[in-house]
């Protein structure tokens, strides 16, 4: 029940971040370019709570999140999966309790969906390469989410390692001779 809870808390706080993005955040950008939390919340999930949760809910609320914008709908839900899914991969081999391993993973995160946004534009609508105005958007795309990881830290943190214990279980199997 609790974990059946805590899936349901994670999509109003997708809520929530929508709701954030599309109203809040767009008065306050920086040259017209916001912060992309919601790569920054799947990357959460997956190293908290997993991979397959992660994976699925990276998918679902991309593919939600393209009929609410309406781009494409598909490739945020691609990108996202993807990162959930990483998540976990990460979670493996690096420590997720240094500031400095998680603004690296978000840095990444942010690198690899907005890289497959702009190659899926590209070859979607033919248009010329342009290096340059992508590098911009996405420097300061990753310095925004670098702050917002940085503010909200604490409560990543301590909302993480609460799901990591409901969701990661470690089973201890003993033998009793």
């Amino acid at each position: 029940m609790k974990k059946f809870l805590s899936i349901i808390g994670l999509i109003i706080t997708f809520f929530i971040i929508y709701f954030l993005q599309a109203n809040f955040f767009t008065w306050f950008n920086i040259s017209g370019i916001m912060p992309n939390l919601f790569v920054m919340f799947i990357l959460f999930i997956g190293l908290f709570i997993g991979k397959k949760i992660g994976f699925a809910l990276g998918i679902i609320l991309g593919i939600y999140l393209d009929l609410l914008t309406g781009k494409s709908v598909g490739i945020s839900g691609l990108m996202l999966g993807v990162i959930g899914l990483a998540g976990e991969y990460l979670d493996k081999n690096f420590p997720k309790d240094s500031r400095v391993t998680m603004i690296l993973m978000t840095i990444g995160a942010t690198v690899f969906y907005e890289l497959g946004e702009y190659i899926f534009q590209v070859l979607k609508w033919n248009i010329q390469v342009e290096i340059f105005p992508f590098i911009k958007i996405l420097l300061v795309e990753i310095i925004y989410n670098i702050v917002l990881l940085i503010i909200l830290y604490p409560l990543i943190q301590k909302t993480g390692n609460y799901l990591e214990k409901l969701f990661k279980k470690k089973a201890v199997l003993t033998k009793y001779f």
